[in-house]
This record gives structure tokens, C-alpha cells and sequence, in this order.
């Protein structure tokens, strides 16, 4: 298979780990990138020895794929350039800022036979894929995501800067629809809502809790699994996994008191081996892979989409709570 001829288009803070990513993966070719601070286009060009284009129309002639890592906002203006020319693209979470432009999307990738594919880069975390296999019918899941405060990404709430990860997360581990969203949510230093939690209830029973914020002091990214058997806990910044398992089943408790029995009893730990790679670069290899025809994408566009819907339903719930108090 012949190398692909790649772009960047938005070279800030995350996109140029997009550009270094191109750069390394055999199966790509990096031809180029575009950003409108020229001056930092050109730095990050000459970084990695690369073309810095006029314009983004230039780079589309020469590339069969993009990586698009510009603000939300422009997303879907963007977007749709890149697809109305012929050409694969991955869009940085959130894929759009309205659901209706996300759907857009991905009918015209659709229709032009492209890959889109959304940029939920934590479904590639290796802790995440190292406990994989252990995960079936979870009826309780917890994430929690907890950042201190920075001005990147602040012109959207923690909800679409944040949640949204661990809202892909759940949708990918759930296997029931959403049939309620209850959710909470405080502007603490800047207009948009900065610390959130909210509850998804599913027609099958079971229950997610997620809570993000980006005004805390400690730095926290765990999701938690509990299903019948077994309780799992991810820890994406110390990149473990941790898979708790019953020994025995009930019936084979001894009769009467047990206060002998403990945990360690009960309960076996297992400690699966976490791979050293890094997340986006796998989730680039996809996008690749993807755009050749090797394979179906692991995050389609439309599953950029869902989650956008469910973080949609969740904003207007804390804006219904945040009307009462005003």
C-alpha cells in the first residue's frame, strides 16, 4: 500500500502533535500544513521540514486526507470545504458545535464515499484498551475528570471541552439506549459552565455518573465499571488497570458467620499489561487505515455526532437549573 498523502489544517497546541504524528507514521505522507498565524505555521513547518501553504484550497490540491484541529466553532465550515473537496478528514472533538451541522457532515462524507472521523482520541487510551475484554453489561459506570484551570478551550463549557470524552467513553461501553439526562452545572471562572456532573439512565436499567471540571486543584481522569462479577477502575494519568473479579460465586460461601472472610478472600486483582503507545497516534494509524480502504474507522463521524447529541441534551438540562437561580 502506498503511502497517504496527509495535511494538517490548525497547527496550535494539539495540531502540532498532528503534524509530528504524520511525520513519523510510515504509511503517511506529510505534504503540508495550513494555519492563519502564518508566523506560527512557518515554525512549526520548519520544525518538522515540511510545507507551510498560502491557503487551504492549496493544500486540499495536494493531499488525499486532513487533519482538521482548529476551534469548534469552525468546524463545521471547515469541514465541509475539505469534504466538498474530495477528501478524507478527522475533526477534533467536538466534531461540530450544533448536531444538525454534525449530521450534515456526515452525509456528505456519506455521499462522496470519504472517511469522516471524529477525534475521540481516549477511546485509544491504553489503559482503556487493556481492559476491554473484562468489560461486558456494566450496570453502574462512573468517570471522573477533573483539570485545573487554562484558557485553552474555554469558549465552549467543560461539557464539549471535557465530558464529551468520557460521554464517547459510556456510549462505547453501554449496550442500552439513553432514556433520561439529568444534569447540573456551575460557571465558576469564566461565562460557560466550568464543573459539571450528570446522570444517564439507560432503558436497560443501568446508570452512568459523570462529573468534569476544569477549576479543580487535583488532576483527575478515572472511569470506573461495576457489572455483576466484577469492578474495574481505569486510571488514564497513571495509565493502569485494575480488574477486580469474584472468586466464588454465592452459593459457595460457607455457611453461617463469615466475618473470617475478607476481600482478598473473595476478590482476585488483576493488573492487565498496559501497552506504552500513544493514543493519538494510534487513533491517526485508524484515520489512515480508514481513508485506504483497509478498514471500518473505530470513531465513524456519526459516533462523534451521538456524543455531541448527548452533550447537547445535557448543556440545555443545566440551563433549564441555571434559569431557576437567575
Amino acid at each position: 500500500m502506498e503511502r497517504l498523502p496527509c495535511g494538517v489544517a490548525g497547527v496550535g497546541h494539539l495540531g502540532q502533535h498532528h503534524v509530528r504524528i504524520y511525520r513519523e507514521l510510515p504509511q503517511a505522507e506529510l505534504v503540508g500544513i495550513y494555519d492563519t498565524d502564518n508566523e506560527r505555521m512557518k515554525e512549526i513547518a520548519g520544525a518538522h521540514g515540511t510545507r507551510a501553504y498560502e491557503s487551504l484550497e492549496s493544500l486540499l490540491d495536494d493531499v488525499r486526507a486532513v487533519s482538521l484541529v482548529v476551534p469548534t466553532s469552525l468546524h463545521y465550515e471547515i469541514g465541509k470545504i475539505i469534504l466538498a473537496a474530495g477528501r478524507h478528514v478527522l475533526i477534533e472533538k467536538p466534531i461540530t458545535e450544533q448536531v444538525k451541522h454534525g449530521w450534515e457532515l456526515v452525509e456528505m462524507a456519506r455521499a462522496n464515499g470519504l472517511t469522516l472521523y471524529a477525534g475521540h482520541t481516549e477511546r485509544f487510551s491504553p489503559p482503556l484498551r487493556s481492559a476491554l475484554k473484562w468489560i461486558r453489561k456494566p450496570r453502574f459506570i462512573e468517570a471522573l475528570r477533573m483539570a485545573g484551570f487554562g484558557v485553552r478551550g474555554t469558549d465552549v463549557s467543560v461539557i464539549h471541552d471535557l465530558m464529551i470524552h468520557d460521554i464517547d467513553l459510556v456510549l462505547s461501553t453501554a449496550e442500552s439506549d439513553i432514556e433520561k439526562v439529568e444534569a447540573i452545572g456551575v460557571p465558576v471562572l469564566t461565562p460557560n459552565v466550568d464543573i459539571a456532573n450528570a446522570r444517564l439512565s439507560f432503558a436497560d436499567g443501568s446508570i452512568a455518573s459523570l462529573t468534569a471540571s476544569r477549576v479543580s486543584i487535583e488532576r483527575l481522569r478515572k472511569l470506573r465499571l461495576f457489572q455483576e462479577d466484577t469492578y474495574i477502575s481505569i486510571d488514564f494519568l497513571k495509565r493502569d488497570a485494575k480488574i477486580y473479579h469474584r472468586k466464588m460465586d454465592v452459593e459457595d460461601l460457607p455457611p453461617g458467620p463469615t466475618s473470617s472472610l475478607d476481600m482478598h478472600d473473595l476478590v482476585e486483582m488483576v493488573m492487565p499489561p498496559v501497552k506504552d503507545e500513544e493514543p493519538l497516534m494510534l487513533e491517526i494509524a485508524d484515520f489512515i487505515a480508514s481513508a485506504q480502504g483497509e478498514k471500518q474507522p473505530e470513531v465513524p463521524g456519526e459516533t462523534g455526532v451521538r456524543a455531541l447529541e448527548i452533550a447537547t441534551e445535557i448543556v440545555r438540562d443545566i440551563e433549564r437549573r441555571l434559569a431557576m437561580w437567575r
